[in-house]
């Protein structure tokens, strides 16, 4: 392709819009264009590197034997309902579009396909001699994002390879979710990407097992614990460790004491003197759940600690059958506006006890009367503690469970995992930190979806028997982005050869001189017909604009034919390294095969 011809325009100037690296440097080098809040268009050279990543990614599927399908965009409501998620995905997270067309059908437009893959498998699927069985597709998803933001990281519409296996037994999901790993891997490795695999937790799709793969980046979203034995890595949702150990209570006698200004733990433990795994700290949560009851729930944690609301989120899940309800439509902290709501007097916020009254809720149909107490286990051994007294401006010390303040019945794990925790594999390891960009994201779904849906099939015992599943997603778009994220510098992208637009670029550094211009067109039409995809620089600009266009843009390696002609020879420049030598006109196409093939194995 010649630059002249295409449709490519740079800015010099980092756009308002951009909050992350990768983001301005994909606008500024004309890779993308804002249409309006999350959506994006495509345009040539990033298309290209869409194109690349979904060749690596359906080449990855095809070699496990998945079969590549497309399935719908539109998806009726009813599937949904029948799955319990219409209303998790447009009430609670609120990321499906939802609309009704003109029979007053309600329709969704799909963040994810269990629903319709589900349906499918129901009506095509009938004995176990046609399983295990899997299908992709790479489709265009959409996602009604509260706050889009980061260019393609988080857009309303996004492209996505997702895929969707059916089993006769576990086992032979294992397998396939062991083969999906392992094909994610070698995506993202191929990709020339750095990376790690973690445990994660399953969220709104549900199963049992997930495991998320991470571009390592700084400014990823998701924050990765991991040991340096290689033996453990988690996405900070999922992490568990062991705390550090609590420090003996100075405090031998149970009294209130007046505590004037201590409404958070740093406070109270320097009025106190005293260590944060002293104190038991009671936090209040409301959740909705889908039958519209509102509970009001206590944790208490031991003070040094931070409750992990997707954990929580999922404990108070498994409870929602005794609220006649299956799933949570919100959890959050209840605010002054929430409260009113349900506060028959004004709560003793910053000095609540484990026992706060039942009597501060205003029960009614809408809203249970009890708050639901939970206790995480790092506070259920805690002795002698020091909590609140429910009385604003006091604390109570030498409190223990079973003697001033009963032991809630539920202990949990809700308590989030950070850096400098011991690791419960081995507890010489400690926990460190990274941030990354998730990219995939692979579930062992068992029968969530084919219970709720009626999906089976005849066994060979002839018993008719739910449909095991698993799901397996990578955001195409995504990883195109977190490429960018991850290698960079000051000048522009850096792109893997792997998925970068083109591999070379020509850089014709005066168009006036014609020996320039034959020896970059023979080069062009020579690279070109042998594999090697290359960009001709032709546009009558200065030679520094062309090689700051060149290096903004990230193709790989420039071709200068410049004054190292005289000597038969063209400069050759590494992006990656902005190294430069010169080789003789008739080397460059083998030299450049070779560097490729290297960089690509």
């Amino acid at each position: 392709m010649r630059l002249s011809q295409m449709l490519f325009v740079t800015l010099r100037e980092d756009p308002a819009e951009a909050e992350i690296p990768s983001h301005k440097l994909l606008l500024r080098a004309g890779y993308i264009r804002r249409i309006g809040s999350g959506i994006y268009a495509y345009l040539p050279l990033m298309w290209r590197v869409l194109k690349k990543v979904s060749q690596i990614v359906r080449e990855e599927m095809d070699a496990t034997g998945a079969q590549e399908c497309l399935l719908p965009q539109l998806q009726p409501a009813d599937l949904w309902r029948e799955s319990g998620r219409w209303d998790t995905y447009t009430q609670a997270e609120g990321i499906m579009f939802a609309l009704t067309d003109r029979r007053d059908t309600e329709l969704g437009l799909g963040p994810t396909h269990e629903e319709i893959i589900t349906t499918i498998a129901k009506d095509m699927i009938r004995s176990y001699r046609q399983l295990p069985i899997h299908l992709y597709q790479i489709q265009t998803k959409f996602r009604d994002e509260i706050r889009p933001r980061f260019g393609l990281m988080r857009g309303r519409e996004f492209i996505m390879k997702d895929g969707y296996s059916f089993h006769t037994n576990e086992e032979s999901l294992k397998k396939t979710y062991q083969d999906m790993a392992q094909a994610y891997s070698n995506m993202l490795r191929r990709s020339g990407l750095q990376f790690r695999a973690v445990d994660a937790d399953s969220g709104a799709i549900g199963g049992s097992g997930s495991q998320e793969f991470m571009v390592l980046a700084e400014a990823g979203e998701d924050e990765v614990l991991y040991t340096e034995d290689g033996q453990y890595a988690a996405n900070l949702e999922k992490a568990v460790s062991i705390p550090a150990d609590t420090e003996t209570s100075t405090f031998t006698t149970f009294e209130k004491r007046e505590t004037p200004g201590t409404e958070t733990i740093d406070k109270l433990c320097k009025f106190f003197k005293c260590s944060p795994t002293q104190v038991v700290k009671n936090v209040l949560y409301q959740a909705v759940y889908d039958s519209g009851i509102t509970v009001l729930v206590l944790v208490s944690i031991r003070g040094d600690q931070d409750v992990n609301q997707v954990k929580l989120l999922n404990e108070l899940t498994k409870l929602a059958g005794d609220y006649q309800a299956k799933t949570i439509l919100f959890l959050t902290v209840p605010d002054a506006e929430a409260q009113q709501k349900w506060a028959a007097k004004s709560l003793p916020l910053g000095y609540m006890a484990p026992d706060v009254a039942d009597d501060y809720i205003a029960g009614s149909k809408e809203v249970n009367s009890k708050f639901l107490r939970l206790v995480d286990r790092t506070a259920v051994d805690l002795t002698n503690f020091v909590t609140g007294s429910n009385e604003s401006g006091y604390h109570v010390v030498g409190a223990n469970w079973g003697k001033e303040f009963p032991l809630p019945s539920l202990a949990v794990d809700v308590r989030k995992a950070k850096k400098g925790d011991r690791a419960i594999h081995n507890p010489e390891q400690t926990l460190h930190t990274a941030r990354g960009i998730e990219v995939g994201h692979i579930f062992q779904l068992g029968t969530k979806y084919s219970q709720a849906m009626g999906a089976t099939y005849t066994s060979e015992q002839g018993e008719e028997m739910p449909l095991i599943m698993g799901c397996y997603g990578v955001g195409v778009s995504r990883l195109a982005q977190s490429a960018v994220e991850q290698s960079y510098d000051k000048d522009g992208i850096i792109w893997p050869v792997a998925i970068a637009p083109y591999h070379a670029i020509i850089s014709i550094p005066n168009i006036s001189d014609a020996q320039q211009v034959e020896v970059a067109e023979k080069l062009y039409a020579e690279l070109n017909q042998s594999g090697i995809e290359t960009l001709l620089d032709d546009r009558d600009e200065r030679a520094g604009v062309k090689f700051k266009d060149a290096d903004l843009i990230g193709i790989p390696y420039r071709i200068v034919p410049g004054r190292s002609l005289k000597a038969g020879k063209v400069e050759v420049v590494e992006r990656a390294t902005h190294k430069s030598q010169e080789i003789p006109i008739d080397e460059v196409n083998s030299t450049l095969k070779q560097w490729i093939e290297t960089a690509i194995k």
